[in-house]
């Protein structure tokens, strides 16, 4: 079995099995995804850097979840539409490998950022008197700092040891997107190495996080029980809902995208794509909206925004 030069090899991706007939239908949603992530996102970073009230914890962690899911959207869109759009499934090894290296960096970067606001939600409901003097500035660059070093510490190895592998196999993926699992498995040299190096970076990253993440809604849970008031516990438990919901949507798809991967060999081709785009491309769309409407103080803000952009045309028209 000869083994190709990886300068001269390239994967094929796929996109949706069975529909290729209605790519370039499908492209429009998936184009109106795209601008929706990057409105929404780009609205959430400007109006918390431009309103002062918001100058607090809860928000710049806000404004870090903002600039993750950018980067994760902007990680799968070089490959994704055009296999709608044009057709164009090939991609080059170094540009597999580099999409790959941003895909799951952005994504534990996601996750760590998740983590710290589930620990400012914990700080806030717990320790509410002291919520200022933990979560101070220099405090919260420094885990925005941690949580760069670590997503990014963590992945450098992916591409550089998925470089030095033979891809001697059919050089089909199974996604739209190279994913370091999907790319390892077209190698037709010994890749348990990197399959427990994978297994590691998931298990202390995303598999900590989420531990972590229950850990401190029980620690919140058992506060708000011991709070008398009925109205006081259902307005601290209102503070976490916009948290959890993005955890819910950034974890539910993520973990049954695993399971079919480990043991849905079932599961249709089809489903696993599909699930995929669940995992990597609603959460960067819909968290904007869920911040937006279950947070007062932004909902606020852009409404005058609007406003006042609606009062500037009458303006115009008026002259």
């Amino acid at each position: 079995m000869s083994h190709f030069n990886h300068t001269s090899t390239s994967f094929l991706l796929t996109g949706l099995p069975g529909l290729e007939a209605v790519y370039i239908w499908l492209s429009i949603p998936l184009c109106a995804m795209y601008v929706a992530s990057l409105a929404g996102n780009s609205l959430i970073l400007w109006v918390v850097r431009s309103e002062p009230s918001l100058h607090q914890p809860m928000y710049y962690f806000l404004w870090m979840l903002a600039v993750t899911d950018l980067g994760l959207s902007a990680s799968t869109l070089p490959t994704m539409l055009p296999i709608y759009i044009l057709g164009l499934r090939e991609v080059a090894v170094d540009l597999c490998l580099a999409q790959l290296f941003f895909i799951h960096t952005f994504s534990v970067m996601e996750s760590s950022v998740l983590l710290t606001m589930a620990f400012d939600r914990f700080v806030a409901i717990s320790k509410p008197l002291r919520y200022g003097t933990i979560l101070t500035n220099p405090r919260i660059v420094s885990l925005g700092l941690a949580i760069m070093v670590r997503s990014v510490g963590l992945h450098v190895p992916a591409p550089i040891m998925l470089k030095k592998l033979p891809y001697c196999r059919n050089h089909l993926l199974s996604h739209s997107y190279c994913l370091h699992p999907d790319v390892m498995k077209l190698a037709c040299a010994d890749t348990h190495i990197n399959s427990a190096y994978g297994l590691f970076v998931v298990l202390s990253t995303l598999g900590v996080d989420s531990v972590l993440i229950i850990l401190s809604y029980g620690l919140i849970l058992q506060t708000v029980l011991s709070i008398a008031s009925k109205a006081e516990r259902l307005k601290a438990l209102n503070t976490c809902v916009s948290h959890i919901c993005s955890v819910l949507l950034f974890y539910t798809p993520m973990i049954g995208l695993s399971m079919i991967h480990r043991f849905g060999k079932w599961a249709s081709p089809c489903s696993r794509v599909a699930l995929s785009y669940l995992h990597f491309l609603i959460p960067p769309v819909l968290n904007p909206v869920v911040y937006t409407i279950k947070t007062k103080q932004i909902r606020l803000r852009m409404l005058r925004i609007f406003l006042s952009c609606g009062a500037g045309i009458s303006d115009i028209r008026s002259h």
